[in-house]
């Protein structure tokens, strides 16, 4: 019933945090409704803006509603509301979205098909069995947005007008799909079309069986999704997965595989309740879980490591393709070629994606950006991101800092660059390592279009330390302001945004390379710092790194120079089996090399003494990918065992005792899997010995755990353990990766704390 005379009340409520691209304003029209309250809604580049009049009784039962029962993928940061003049609406409506300022609102991630929509893929004549159904509750956001206000017109969405049907629902206030941008169905949308023996088929009725049949019968086809192209096998034929790692390029790494139901992961893996509900929230990511033994997967799926990635379908498509195959588990990986950029395009797929698979199935609308899957682990009941892409960005990590004009270029290897506005911090998509021009090209293309996107006018641009990082030339190239942070600090600074830090930490940086100021190569770091500066407390001694970049490719050289700074040339006589793969003739360059320091740049890395161990050990003396020996050396390590190696703590950490001890294991026979957690035990005792040194000295307490190692679960769960049980408060990463693609928003954090202390 409409309120008349002094029971008029007039709201004006602006609401901010991610809430276009979500429903939010059907959502907002129908509690209004509800509440018999007459006004507008209105989408606006710094968000959501409501005039509501009415009874002030129905006004909070309205804010309450607006407040609980906001759209899952929704996320409200603040509700500003002040009082406004009485207008006397007759009516509540959604007005056209207005472009207001350069403030901007929160845009969406891509979210999964919703259980509705699936129900709908069933039942409604003009959409059965229609790949691209969405509402206003999921489907496409960031991959086809190109600018704000989010409407269809802005979106890669255009092209395709809306048949009656469409139109209908769109424009139906009480309807599932009023204001969903991307609303389509088999009459007016987009659709498939499979390229399979040089025949063009564009019948979805016979497209979907006849993919399956090819996945079926241990071929490979490259699949068209979200954020760009996959390729795609039979997870148990191990045929057909050796035979995507031969064409792929992919010696070693593990691939991620798609499951058919929750059921199948179940059957297949251990899932705790963290890792399910993560597995079927709306974001979809990829989860690290421990295989089961005895599964039907391939082998050469994870290549005898006891963890496999598993995500379950997000897109229309992959429901309908799993009705159709015999098989409930394919391989699903990113298709692009080695270190490339992941394909986007049609015309490219066809060109690249066709030498590496049996059949291409492509559709009609363009993704803007590109984003990979993207991948979790649970650590300590914890979520933790290890790569951050579909389905979280462009989520913004909110601080307590000032960023407006700031743009972070990131580091080199897993690159993910970040923009600051206001007190958001906008990390990008998942770029990749920025070795190739390709990779370059699209983080280029990629930064121009967060700038326009999110309306960012740089005044400062920060980059890492590092000369040669290819990130690094970028800044050095722009004009401007320009600012560098030592890539540690960078690590820490960006747990310490994460959670809001703003004081002096201890902060343990562990990883595999990053440029110190002295100019030799870090990544066993304990630093005492603060967002605008450090102190380097204690790190692993120095050990020359024989051939400097390629000990990432062999880490054979790791130990070899580790051996030779304890025995010199006689660990020769020790006869281990590590050498014998080795030829003799490169071994002799290398101890030449090391004589004469040749190409020896010195190190502190722990990923490198983690290598170094690993091929001690005969794990892995090659490595095919990233840190595959100690993702190895983790995999293997014994259960419930407490014991550990001798070592020795000053400012510089001397592992001699440490090979000494492992050898003595070597030489009893003893397991390597004892070895291993032995090691894995030293370093977490380390962690302890040094923290408590440095506690009591300067009476600081609180532990920021960064870098890449710490994505090794047995040293961030046990090192927290540890933490915890001597009081220690522990701060590690859960919206942003511990590793390089987390570095961007440490470097955004310092630059910001130093321009606010006027330190430029």
């Amino acid at each position: 019933m409409k309120a008349t005379g002094d029971d008029i009340k007039s709201k004006l409520i602006h609401v901010k945090g991610l809430v276009q691209g979500v429903g939010f304003r059907p959502f907002v029209y129908r509690i209004a409704y509800k509440c018999s309250l007459n006004g507008w809604v209105e989408n606006r580049n710094d968000g959501v803006h409501i005039k509501v009049e009415g009874s002030g009784e129905k006004i909070d039962v309205f804010l309450t509603l607006l407040k609980i029962t906001a759209p899952p993928a929704s996320n409200i940061e603040n509700i500003y509301l002040i009082d406004s003049e009485t207008e006397c609406f007759n009516k509540f409506e959604i007005k056209k979205s207005e472009n207001t300022s350069d403030e901007v609102t929160e845009v969406s991630p891509d979210i999964a098909v919703c259980a509705e929509c699936l129900e709908d893929m069933q039942t409604q004549p003009n959409r059965i069995d229609y790949p691209f159904i969405n509402c206003t509750n999921c489907g496409p956001r960031f991959t086809i947005i190109k600018d704000l206000p989010y409407d269809r017109e802005k979106t890669t969405m255009s092209p395709f007008v809306m048949c009656a049907d469409c139109r209908k629902e769109y424009t139906d206030i009480i309807d599932r799909r009023f204001h969903a941008q991307p609303v389509a169905c088999n009459v007016c949308g987009p659709q498939y079309e499979l390229y399979y023996e040089k025949k063009a088929i564009k019948d979805f009725r016979e497209i979907l069986p006849l993919t399956a049949s090819v996945i079926d019968n241990g071929k490979i086809v490259a699949i068209k999704g979200t954020g760009g192209f996959h390729l795609a096998c039979d997870a148990a034929n191990d045929e057909a997965v050796k035979r995507l790692r031969l064409l792929k390029h992919r010696e070693n790494k593990p691939f991620a595989v798609m499951f058919a139901s929750i059921e199948e992961i179940r059957r297949n893996a251990e899932v705790n309740e963290t890792e399910e509900k993560i597995l079927q929230s709306w974001r979809r990511p990829i989860v690290l879980l421990f295989q089961r033994k005895n599964t039907e997967i391939a082998p050469s799926v994870g290549i005898g490591l006891k963890t496999i990635g598993s995500f379950l379908p997000y897109m229309p498509v992959h429901y309908l393709l799993f009705e159709k195959l015999k098989t409930k588990a394919i391989v699903l990986t990113s298709g692009n070629i080695s270190d490339e950029p992941i394909v986007i395009d049609n015309e490219e797929a066809k060109q690249k994606l066709t030498a590496i698979s049996d059949a291409l199935l492509v559709y009609n609308r363009d993704i803007y950006n590109r984003t990979d899957d993207s991948v979790i682990t649970v650590v300590n009941g914890k979520e933790s991101i290890i790569r951050r892409s579909r389905g979280f960005v462009p989520n913004p990590v909110h601080l307590d800092l000032n960023v407006e004009g700031i743009v972070a270029a990131g580091a080199e290897l897993k690159n993910c660059f970040c923009i600051g506005k206001g007190n958001q911090a906008i990390m990008s998509q998942h770029i990749g390592d920025m070795k190739n021009i390709e990779t370059y090209n699209f983080y280029i293309e990629s930064l121009a279009r967060f700038k326009k996107i999110f309306r960012v006018k740089p005044e400062l641009f920060v980059g890492d330390l590092h000369p040669d990082y290819l990130s690094t030339k970028f800044v050095n190239k722009v004009a401007g302001k320009k600012m560098f942070v030592q890539h540690h600090h960078a690590h820490i600074a960006s747990c310490m945004a994460e959670h809001k830090l703003d004081e002096k930490v201890i902060g343990v940086s562990f990883d595999g390379t990053g440029y110190g100021t002295d100019g030799n190569i870090w990544g066993g770091e304990f630093l005492i710092c603060d967002l605008s500066e450090f102190q380097r407390y204690a790190h692993f001694k120095y050990i020359p790194a024989p051939g400097g970049d390629k000990v990432t490719d062999e880490p054979w050289r790791m130990a070899v120079s580790y051996l030779y700074n304890i025995y010199g040339m006689d660990f020769l006589n020790l006869k281990l089996s590590f050498l014998k793969s080795i030829p003799r003739a490169k071994l002799d360059l290398l101890l030449i090399a090391l004589d004469k320091k040749i190409n020896c740049p010195l190190t502190s890395s722990a990923g490198r003494l983690f290598d170094a161990v690993s091929a001690l050990n005969n794990i892995c003396c090659y490595a095919g990918f990233e840190a595959e020996g100690p993702m190895r050396l983790e995999s293997i390590i014994a259960k419930n065992n407490q014991e550990k190696y001798p070592f020795d703590i000053g400012n510089c950490i001397s592992f001699k005792k440490t090979f000494q001890g492992i050898l003595d294991d070597i030489n009893h026979k003893t397991d390597i899997s004892i070895i291993s957690a032995k090691f894995h035990n030293t370093i977490i005792f380390i962690i302890l010995e040094v923290v408590l040194k440095i506690r009591n000295e300067t009476g600081l307490n609180k532990v920021a755990l960064s870098g890449g190692t710490f994505q090794n679960r047995y040293l961030l769960e046990n090192t927290e353990k540890v933490l915890e049980e001597n009081k220690f408060e522990i701060f590690t990463h859960s919206k942003v990766p511990a590793n390089d693609g987390g570095i961007a928003l440490g470097q955004l954090a310092v630059a910001a704390k130093r321009r606010s202390m006027n330190c430029l």
